[in-house]
């Protein structure tokens, strides 16, 4: 396995309006979780914190610079593991127990993590049997129409259940820019996960269709339109009828 240096595991790319993606070039598309961070006037908001492996307080020191609020759009292991370095821990109630106490089980971490999630290994080859994400309890519950305030912008929480059940998107109605997660994003879609609900998928996804997004930046994959979206909504229907 190819050994990379800390300096190089992350790689940021400033979108538009504030928002950056924040990303790990070396874990492999299917596995590589879209880390969304965005600025307001008076805070930020950091949605989803990767595999863990490299801190990202240390290789990307200007987050913590402001105060910021680290989001879980859900508790698998590609998205909170490095949630524990940040003071506010944001994540819906159905899922708290996982963030306070992760388990290889739990957060797909012992199902997912082998040679297949990486192109190369941080400093130096890692032992899997040892990978963990750290306890990172919630400060905060969010729930449905809760709003992430910034100041100058404001996020809405949505609960979309499904591929889990405490699944949450960010909705910045202002914009039309919608923070899926992994509920809807333009790559294979994960539904057969240990809680995950094809009941609770079809609501979530009939619910975001109505939306009026203009872009999807989601927790996988490169970001869409709005139009894209609704053509992936009306696809997974129709494969599931």
């Amino acid at each position: 396995m190819k050994i990379v240096s800390r300096d190089r595991w992350f790689e940021v790319a400033h979108c538009y309006d504030r928002i950056s993606l924040i990303s790990e070039p070396y874990v492999r598309p299917f596995y590589r979780c879209n880390l969304w961070h965005v600025q307001g006037r008076d805070k930020d908001v950091l949605i989803d914190s990767g595999s863990g492996l490299v801190s990202l307080r240390e290789q990307l020191p200007w987050l913590t610079q402001r105060p910021l609020l680290a989001v879980a759009s859900h508790t698998h292991f590609d998205h909170i593991a490095g949630h524990h370095e940040f003071p506010e821990r944001l994540v819906h109630p159905a899922e708290a127990d996982i963030l306070a106490s992760p388990t290889g089980d739990n957060t797909l971490a012992s199902d997912f993590v082998t040679d297949d999630m990486f192109e190369a290994h941080p400093d130096c080859p890692l032992c899997y049997a040892e990978y963990r994400v750290k306890a990172a309890p919630a400060t905060r519950l969010i729930d449905e129409g809760d709003v992430l305030d910034l100041g100058d912008r404001a996020l809405e929480v949505l609960h979309t259940p499904g591929h889990s059940p405490g699944g949450i998107s960010l909705w910045e109605a202002t914009t039309g820019t919608l923070f899926s997660g992994d509920i809807i994003y333009d790559g294979p879609l994960v539904e057969n996960t240990y809680h995950s609900n094809l009941e609770d998928y079809a609501k979530s996804l009939a619910r975001l269709r109505v939306l009026p997004v203009r872009t999807v930046h989601g927790g996988h994959f490169p970001s869409f339109s709005g139009e894209r979206m609704r053509e992936l909504i009306d696809d997974w229907f129709k494969a599931h009828d």
